[in-house]
Order: C-alpha cells, then sequence, then structure tokens
C-alpha cells in the first residue's frame, strides 16, 4: 500500500489520480493527519501495510514564509522528520518532495565561465526562509532514514490549485498587457510528469538506488518566454481570448517580493533519468497536453 500525505495538493491530488488510474492501492491524508504530530502518524499508520510513503506535504507560500518561519519550519522541517521517523520505525521506503529552492539560485560557474544545471550533489545555500526549511526538511529526511528518495523539483504547475499558467491565462484574457521577470531561469514542470516518477519509482520498489534526484520537465526558459509560450499555444487552443494582450519584460528588480527569488533554478536530470532509462519530457510538450487535456479546469482561467 501506498500512503500519500499532502494528498489535497496540486501534486498530491494527481499522484492519487494517478495510483487510481494504475489501480495501485493507496490511502491519502491531508490535514485530518497532523504531520508535526509523529504519535498521530503513527496511530494512522497502525495496522496498515504500507510499503511506500510519498510526502506532498509541504508550507509553500515563499513570501509569506518570510514572516512565518515557525510555522514554514513545523511543516517542512519538523513534519518530514516525523515521517521519515515513522518510515523506518514500520519499514516502509519513503518518497519525500523538496525544491530547487535550497540552491542559492545562481548558479555552478564552469570553468570557461557558463552556469551549468545544479546536480544532486553541488553544495546547498538556500537565500530564503522557504528554501532554508526544505533544506532542514531534506537533512531530517537523511538523518532518520537510509530508504528514502529526496525528489527535487521546481516551476510546478497542474489540474489542481492555483499556479502560473492557470493564472497567467487569466490575467492575459482580462489585461490589455502582463508584466512578467525575465532574467529568472528554471524548467515548467508538469505535475503529471511529476507523478509519473514517483510511480515509477514505487513500481520498482526499491530496486532503483535510494538517494537525492532532480526531476523536472527538460529545457530551460524564463517566466516571460515561458509566458510567451503559454499565450502562443493558449491561442491555438482557444483559451486566450485577448489576443491583443501584450507581454511586456520586466527584471526581478522592478518587481520586488518579501523573499528574494532565485535567479538560475535549473536541474540536471541525468541521474532520474538514467535510473529509469528514459528521458523526461520537454516542458513545452507537456505544456501543450496540460491545455489540451480533459481534466484542464476552464473555471480556474475566467
Amino acid at each position: 500500500m501506498v500512503w500519500v500525505i499532502g494528498g489535497n495538493g496540486m501534486l498530491g491530488t494527481q499522484l492519487c489520480r494517478n495510483l487510481s488510474e494504475k489501480k495501485i492501492d493507496f490511502v491519502s491524508t491531508d490535514r485530518n493527519v497532523d504531520i508535526t504530530n509523529l504519535s498521530e502518524l503513527e496511530q494512522f499508520a497502525n495496522g496498515k501495510k504500507i510499503n511506500f510513503i510519498v510526502n506532498c506535504a509541504a508550507y509553500t507560500a515563499v513570501d509569506k514564509a518570510e514572516s512565518e518561519l515557525s510555522l514554514a519550519e513545523k511543516l517542512n522541517a519538523e513534519g518530514p522528520k516525523n515521517i521519515a521517523r515513522l518510515a523506518k520505525k514500520i519499514g516502509s521506503k519513503l518518497i519525500h518532495i523538496s525544491t530547487d529552492y535550497v540552491f542559492n539560485g545562481t548558479g555552478i560557474c564552469k570553468k570557461d565561465g557558463t552556469i551549468r544545471p545544479y546536480n544532486e550533489d553541488d553544495p546547498t545555500a538556500p537565500i530564503g526562509v522557504y528554501g532554508l526549511t526544505k533544506e532542514k526538511g531534506e537533512k531530517a529526511v537523511l538523518e532518520e532514514t537510509e530508504d528514502f528518495y529526496i525528489l527535487r523539483t521546481a516551476w510546478l504547475y497542474g489540474f489542481d490549485g492555483k499556479n502560473f499558467v492557470y493564472t497567467m491565462i487569466r490575467a492575459m484574457n482580462t489585461h490589455e498587457s502582463v508584466k512578467v521577470v525575465s532574467d529568472q531561469r528554471g524548467s515548467p514542470t508538469f505535475c503529471v510528469d511529476l507523478a509519473n516518477v514517483i510511480i515509477k519509482l514505487i513500481k520498482k520498489d526499491g530496486t532503483i538506488p535510494y538517494g537525492i534526484y532532480h526531476v523536472t520537465n527538460e529545457g530551460e526558459t524564463t517566466w516571460f518566454d515561458f509566458t510567451k509560450e503559454i499565450f502562443a499555444q493558449g491561442t491555438k487552443k482557444g483559451l486566450i481570448t485577448n489576443k491583443s494582450c501584450i507581454i511586456n519584460p520586466c527584471t526581478t528588480q522592478e518587481y520586488p517580493t518579501p523573499a528574494k527569488r532565485p535567479s538560475y533554478s535549473v536541474l540536471n536530470k541525468k541521474k532520474i533519468e538514467d535510473a529509469l532509462g528514459e528521458k523526461l519530457p520537454d516542458w513545452q510538450d507537456s505544456l501543450a497536453l496540460f491545455l489540451e487535456s480533459k481534466n484542464f479546469d476552464h473555471e480556474r482561467i475566467k
């Protein structure tokens, strides 16, 4: 049995959908089981034969985290520690979802002066509260259990909950122009593709070496160019009703936020692709699948 923790979130909901489609036995919890309370976790697990725990639960409000350190730390550090401790106790394998924000976002400079994508073993150095608490969560998992997969992802979007793609389509349909940051680079990631990787790890049942893996869609872009692609594909699919909307670039400095954003968030996926024996989809192809899917929520773009 698979236990999905954080099953009501964007990724958790998608993962439960995939597990159901694959007819894999699972249970899902969200706020009804407090991950900061080890005894609640133990009580829920009691009597169940849980082979995998997938922790999708997290405090993800990056800006609010700057003023809510205690809450972010409870959910992103203490919670994973409890979950990992429980996994060890009951003999379950753990898949824990982490983030590109554990890095400082400046990239790793090669000898020729160019920047390369982050590898799993590159030094972490978070620049904000959210990244700091997620780093603590990773360390807690490493300390509490050996049978784990930490999956770092970035720029995640999907069918359920708020996300950048829904937000930008709605903005472009209701405004004459939109301004989007053009000096932050990363890899948009369709949560269906991340959920598919999780399913494959579950099916492999521990035969893939444990450790940290990077999982995003292939390719890289900026938020500005991502928005332009959303506009182009959305127009073709009839989702953009205001075809005269102008998309303007801006700098991070022009769009200040409480939490500093990484300028470079590209992650190297070679390790997971070698382990699974297949490439991850390109971000443009996955965006097309998202926009044309029957699960696309048209209410969220009104």
